[in-house]
């Protein structure tokens, strides 16, 4: 009898370590996101995988968060404010964010200049340059990278 309780409970951990990395391999997830796709799962079994997956460094928050920086610094044009929100909204911790700024702050401070000064060319037509630093404010730019990428243009 107990022999086969734990063999259902090893079929059932299997089950769903296979489901779980289908699903983390199809495209790099974090903790938090595992964690929602399968809530409707037993919650032991799930801490207890995605445990099992970081040991293994299949998930891992930190690599999560580099990953995606180098997306966004290669498709699209944010500020340092726009990637942190991008990537808390997929569950990872906020500490964790803020640990990977200020480990890379240089090249992150780069990133948003030059990502200020493409916005900046690209509105300069329509837009006076207030606007334009309105614009950028809202958008989470930080003033100093904004006048330096003015500066930059003028010049």
């Amino acid at each position: 009898m107990n022999f086969t309780n734990n063999l259902e409970e090893a079929e059932k951990v299997e089950k769903l370590r296979n489901k779980m990395l289908k699903y983390i391999l199809y495209k790099k997830r974090t903790e938090e996101e595992v964690r929602n796709k399968f809530i409707s799962e037993d919650n032991n079994l799930v801490e207890d995988a995605i445990e099992y997956f970081k040991e293994l460094n299949y998930i891992n928050d930190y690599d999560y968060i580099e990953r995606s920086v180098k997306e966004f610094i290669a498709l699209k044009k944010l500020s340092i404010k726009e990637v942190a929100y991008k990537i808390c909204q997929k569950g990872v911790s906020k500490n964790l964010v803020d640990e990977y700024i200020y480990n890379n702050k240089e090249a992150l401070l780069d990133y948003e200049i030059s990502s200020a000064k493409a916005i900046i060319l690209k509105k300069s037509g329509s837009l006076e340059e207030n606007e334009i630093k309105n614009y950028l404010i809202k958008k989470g730019y930080m003033k100093e990278s904004i006048n330096i990428a003015l500066d930059d243009i003028e010049s």
